[in-house]
């Protein structure tokens, strides 16, 4: 029979002093022999790490305040250089648990608001109205958050259209489906779409359209006409008198009329 072992309730966590936690206060500054030390120390402030370590800095100063002592501005800044390098080289765990506690905060602030709409729907409505509003919005937000979380982890899906085009510009589309892992370096491969003619060679419907101008598109293959303007129809058959009136505009009297 196996016995549990009960937490000794006299045992307390250590706490970091003073001593022990050394902040580092220090800025690193790398300076270049054809730079200033002004230039070195502005590319050094305008670096994203150092913008961010000072923001991570500014709310847990805000947060946890002047009774205890806090890292350094080098420490935030050490961190976040961390977590930048193991983003590059594909480790993507900092991103999603940043997702994911971003949407526990939107949740959470979901829920506040919508409470705050119940309470003041009888007697302020205009307030509850303006609460519905900013739930709605905390929300719609944490859904997205929800969707990038779940597309960084599941296989993501692309379309490549290959284009071939036929003798006198018709293009015939093919759909080809490549999965890429989520995270994973988008794949690169060496086939390249091949045409079997130059695009736009072909000729071309000179119809009128609407604007007066020429339809310019590609016309059916042995036929003057693209395939709006009656490139697909045969029409009737040379000789035909179903529809005979005068003849006035006959093919043999149009002939006869360029000759003379």
């Amino acid at each position: 029979m196996s016995k549990r072992k009960t937490a000794n309730p006299s045992r307390k966590r250590k706490a970091i002093s003073g001593d022990e936690l050394k902040p580092d206060l220090a800025l690193q500054v790398d300076q270049s022999k054809d730079e200033t030390g002004a230039r070195a120390l502005a590319r050094k402030l305008l670096q994203p790490s150092f913008k961010s370590a000072v923001t991570a800095s500014t709310i847990a100063k805000k947060t946890l305040g002047d009774d205890m002592e806090l890292p350094g501005i080098g420490d935030y800044i050490h961190c976040v250089q961390t977590a930048a390098k193991a983003a590059e080289k594909g480790d993507l765990s900092m991103a999603s648990r940043m997702l994911a506690s971003q949407a526990i905060a939107l949740d959470s602030l979901f829920g506040e608001l919508a409470r705050r709409a119940a309470l003041n729907l009888g007697d302020y409505p205009d307030a509850s109205e303006r609460y519905g509003r900013l739930a709605l919005r905390a929300q719609g937000n944490c859904r997205t958050t929800l969707e990038a979380l779940s597309k960084l982890h599941q296989p993501r899906e692309q379309t490549v259209r290959h284009v071939h085009v036929n003798e006198g510009g018709q293009a015939v589309v093919a759909d080809h489906f490549h999965n890429h892992a989520g995270g994973a370096a988008n794949a690169e491969t060496n086939k390249q779409s091949h045409a079997t003619g130059a695009a736009g060679s072909g000729p071309r419907c000179l119809a009128k359209t609407r604007k007066g101008t020429a339809c310019q598109s590609p016309s059916v293959k042995g036929r003057k006409r693209c395939r709006m303007h009656g490139g697909t129809n045969p029409g009737a058959p040379r000789g035909n008198r179903n529809a005979w009136k005068h003849g006035a505009r006959s093919a043999g009297l149009l002939d006869l009329s360029q000759l003379l």
